[in-house]
């Protein structure tokens, strides 16, 4: 079976379980009063990004470690915000979602034995979101620490290019001498 199916079965199965949950919580008063889910909603998503690794393991397929990873990690952003009452906090956090995506790609490589393969896209995606992250947290309102260094991100950042850029440019061969007799 290819691992697409695979994942199509997976996530079938799923949402067949979790909507008969929600189903029979309508009919079953007691059995809808056993998750409080004003409170701990976000939990299910982090759970269900366990799930899914879990999951991508048994099942050998290793490509969805990805959207574990951002299940995961977008159920811990929602149980910060669920916890704290600070959901203006999603205008810069929404930046950690390709950081996510990373993570997940280093774990799917770990998972198909290649860990080196993706290494550097992941590590470029994690990078770049969290370059996101502290720029947009920066003007928006996040941690103060973060308003200070965005500034610093920036000048780091436009020194990355330049110097990326003198690496790439290439340089002339020298000409021979034409010694003139």
């Amino acid at each position: 079976m290819q691992t697409n199916q695979k994942g199509n079965i997976i996530i079938g199965v799923l949402l067949l379980l979790v909507g008969g949950w929600f189903l029979a919580g309508q009919f079953v008063p007691g059995l809808s009063e056993l998750v409080q889910l004003d409170i701990e909603w976000p939990v299910f998503i982090v759970g269900l990004g366990a799930l899914f690794l879990v999951l991508s393991i048994v099942l050998q397929s290793p490509s969805m470690a990805v959207p574990a990873a951002i299940l995961a990690g977008l159920g811990g952003i929602f149980y910060y915000q669920n916890q704290t009452g600070d959901w203006a906090s999603w205008a810069y956090m929404w930046t950690l979602i390709p950081g996510f995506a990373g993570i997940g790609t280093l774990v799917k490589n770990l998972l198909e034995g290649n860990f080196l393969h993706g290494l550097r896209e992941a590590i470029t995606s994690i990078l770049f979101s969290a370059a996101l992250f502290i720029f947009f947290s920066g003007i928006l309102g996040g941690p103060d620490l973060l308003y200070r260094l965005w500034p610093v991100l920036l000048i780091a950042v436009g020194i990355s290019m330049l110097l990326r850029n003198r690496r790439s440019t290439p340089r002339r061969p020298k000409q021979p001498e034409i010694i003139e007799q």
